[in-house]
């Protein structure tokens, strides 16, 4: 997995050779979805990866205090310290359970692709490039989106994180330790934020927009605000077969109740919702629940519209739900944006599509942070994510690594 001394040019095919590598690795042949968790041996596997073409490329590589990597041209220490911070681009490794691969790794392998081309084209940075690598974006595993940038801007606490437990009862820390890494500095990170002066991530686009657009590369306008609750149903356990119907306490009823609430709700309020992750206790066929513990995942275009969905869910449920992580709205730098929209115009000088979404990206969080952000999106014809069926085509990536090269010549 580890990057050699290679041809890296565009005609070398560095993307495909990239891409190639990265196909089996925590993949499922039961489903062809990726299982791609924080702090496994598959998570290794691919930070070896991306060590492994930094190197290559001689590119320094760092780690920070929230377990992210980046990967450095220059000495953006001394860039920051001259008042001239780098432009750090990236995204993600990681999955959701059995998701697609272009989700997170497009960003990272169009990334050290577009590096790549402004070499061939002998593209001088007058300031350092950064490709950054975040840790646990999705949450998989640990329950907390975003949690590499989080931790970094401090908007995640540290202790908070640690305690964090998987399905198997481990906590963060255990595994970050199990991993070589070290827990005890988790934290927010003002040295590695300094050095990026400027952030900007490719992403494949979770949705139809640029289908839609006829174009095969966008640029995001926002985020839509979103969070996740935490349901907690108590009951009773009991026979299923001996037990009369008007004798149960059976919280299932109540989760069923908060399924449907999320629906009708978010359809009367414009937003979505949805109830993805459920924990049953005992979980027997045969035996009544004592318990159940669900997810609520609700997004909008305003906030209140996502409260209101939340409170509606908790009234059907008969319990409050427990917010376990809250993304106010991002709206990415209107500067910024309109520069990557003139310089990704289409031949007849029309501006790139400029595009919402509803999906939570490292981008926004850095965003929130008050870093200068910016974001690409390229075309996904299934308009499906977060699930084998993601695509993204062969001639819309190489318009996407293009696309990014140009958008560094024209933020640097």
């Amino acid at each position: 997995m580890r990057g050699q001394s290679r041809d890296f040019g565009p005609s070398g095919g560095a993307f495909e050779r990239m891409w190639a590598e990265l196909a089996p690795v925590g993949r499922a042949a039961s489903t062809g979805g990726y299982r791609r968790f924080a702090w496994t041996r598959t998570d290794a596997e691919l930070r070896e990866w991306f060590t492994g073409e930094a190197r290559a490329r001689s590119l320094e590589v760092v780690g920070d205090r929230a377990g992210n990597l980046w990967a450095w041209t220059g000495d953006p220490d001394a860039a920051a310290a001259a008042g001239r911070p780098g432009l750090a681009l990236g995204s993600h490794l990681d999955s959701v359970p059995d998701g697609g691969a272009f989700d997170g790794p497009l960003g990272v392998v169009s990334a050290f692709a577009a590096l790549d081309l402004l070499r061939e084209q002998g593209f001088r940075p007058p300031r350092p490039i950064g490709i950054g690598c975040f840790a646990d974006e999705e949450g998989a595993r640990f329950g907390i989106a975003c949690a590499g940038s989080k931790l970094l801007t401090g908007v995640l606490d540290a202790d908070r994180a640690r305690a964090l437990t998987d399905a198997d009862g481990t906590t963060l820390a255990e595994a970050m330790a199990a991993a070589g890494a070290g827990p005890g500095d988790l934290g927010r990170d003002d040295e590695a934020l300094r050095r990026i002066g400027t952030f900007l991530e490719l992403h494949v686009e979770q949705g139809r927009g640029l289908v839609h657009a006829g174009a095969a590369v966008g640029v995001a306008e926002s985020i839509w605000p979103h969070g996740r609750w935490r349901l907690d149903l108590r009951g009773r356990a009991d026979h299923a077969g001996t037990t009369r119907l008007a004798d149960r306490d059976d919280p299932m009823l109540a989760l069923a109740a908060a399924v449907l609430a999320a629906r009708s709700a978010a359809e009367r309020h414009g937003a979505v919702a949805t109830v993805g992750k459920l924990r049953v206790e005992p979980n027997g066929v045969n035996a009544i629940p004592s318990a159940v513990t669900a997810w609520l995942d609700a997004r909008g275009p305003a906030e209140d519209d996502v409260r209101a969905v939340v409170a509606d869910v908790g009234g059907a449920a008969g319990t409050g739900p427990v917010e376990e992580s809250w993304t106010p709205p991002t709206t990415f730098d209107p500067a910024l944006r309109d520069r990557l929209a003139a310089a990704l115009a289409r031949p007849d000088g029309t501006p790139a599509p400029v595009l919402p979404t509803g999906a939570g990206h490292d981008a926004g969080i850095l965003a929130a942070a008050g870093i200068p952000t910016a974001m690409l999106f390229v075309r996904n014809p299934t308009g499906v994510s977060h699930s084998p069926a993601e695509h993204a085509e062969p001639d819309d990536c190489r318009a996407g690594v293009a696309a990014l090269a140009r958008a560094v010549q024209a933020l640097l």
